[in-house]
């Protein structure tokens, strides 16, 4: 079991790797962290609470990170990107409102969830505002392309969300649509904010195209990374609720691959555990067909695609940081 100073130890070595990744773009994803800060907030004493609290959602900022390293990559951060950069963090933030609340998830960032301090109706609310204010923020840039890209963007996330609701307890999910849902649900954002940042650094279409893969062959990796943690990992570490998704009845893609894997009674077995939520049963079953291994490969096929997708930037700094950037993904603590 976890300990205090274990959980301590590992968010230190986590924010200073961070700090070595993002060194490049320091002073700019400061203005970002300021400017969020900025527009999270409030008139009203009570909105203003709420907002106050959920600040700490924002956590590692990979998104603007992506966006202001892509603009770096390509040329120079304007204040289109400190904008931008905003508008992403806010986007995020306001989808873990959302996704806490569908999960009925207590805890976040170590502490209780949003929905667990306020109710659902409160919450649904504040992530309501939040996604309003940021495309109201969008506007703001020098032309509507980011609005549009992050507006098409969170329909498929979205969408994305519905399909993973709609398959609940649907254990037939293949893997194939279970990334398609995980590429709206999460990935998107990814793709959309680093391909931004190229766009609003003069990057052409193609170059482009190729940060929008970059973002999204990382957001499945980390989103299956989310899936490994959400049965293997230790609360105390990770800092959420853990456990959702077999209580949620998802199937993610290490019980995908048992269920394809497994025959019989076997396979009968797994769907009695999965349908009863029992996480540590289902565990020691996923070890069986080394599904758990499976899905560490695959993340790490995505991260190697990621890397791919940048390689024809000039080799150097950026372009090492942006492997690395992908890299850590994958060191999320187990």
């Amino acid at each position: 079991m976890a300990t205090n100073q274990d959980s301590s130890s590992s968010a230190n070595a986590a924010r200073a790797i961070l700090a070595r990744l993002y060194a490049p773009i320091t002073a700019e994803l400061a203005q970002v962290e300021a400017m969020y800060r900025a527009e999270l907030s409030s008139d009203d004493p009570y909105i203003a609470q709420l907002l106050e609290y959920i600040e700490d959602y924002s956590g590692k900022k990979l998104r603007p990170a992506l966006l202001l390293l892509a603009a770096k990559a390509c040329g120079r951060v304007s204040h289109d990107h400190i904008v931008l950069g905003t508008v992403a963090e806010m986007l995020h933030t306001a989808t873990l409102v959302h996704d806490d609340i569908l999960d009925d998830a207590l805890l976040r960032r170590k502490r209780a969830s949003i929905n667990k301090l306020a109710g659902n109706e409160v919450s649904v609310l504040l992530g309501d505002h939040i996604f309003s204010h940021a495309f109201e923020i969008s506007l703001h840039c020098s032309t509507p392309d980011g609005a549009r890209e992050f507006s098409r963007a969170m329909a498929r996330t979205c969408f994305g969300e519905i399909m993973q609701v709609h398959n609940r307890n649907n254990f037939e999910l293949n893997e194939q649509k279970y990334i398609s849902i995980i590429e709206g649900k999460t990935a998107e954002l990814y793709a959309t904010s680093a391909m931004l940042g190229a766009h609003y650094a003069g990057a052409d279409e193609k170059t482009s195209r190729a940060f929008y893969d970059y973002g999204m062959n990382l957001g499945r990796a980390f989103q299956i990374m989310d899936d490994l943690l959400d049965l293997l990992g230790e609360e105390a570490l990770v800092g959420k609720t853990l456990g959702s998704d077999i209580e949620k009845g998802k199937p993610t893609l290490p019980l995908i691959h048992h269920l394809q894997h497994a025959h019989g009674e076997a396979r009968a077995r797994a769907l009695e555990v999965a349908r009863g939520g029992d996480r540590k049963a289902l565990i020691d079953l996923l070890h069986a067909t080394e599904s758990f291994k499976y899905a560490a490969g695959q993340a790490n096929a995505y991260v190697q695609a990621a890397k791919n997708a940048v390689a024809t930037l000039p080799a150097g700094e950026m372009r090492d940081l942006l492997h690395d950037v992908a890299d850590f993904v994958l060191s999320r603590e187990l």
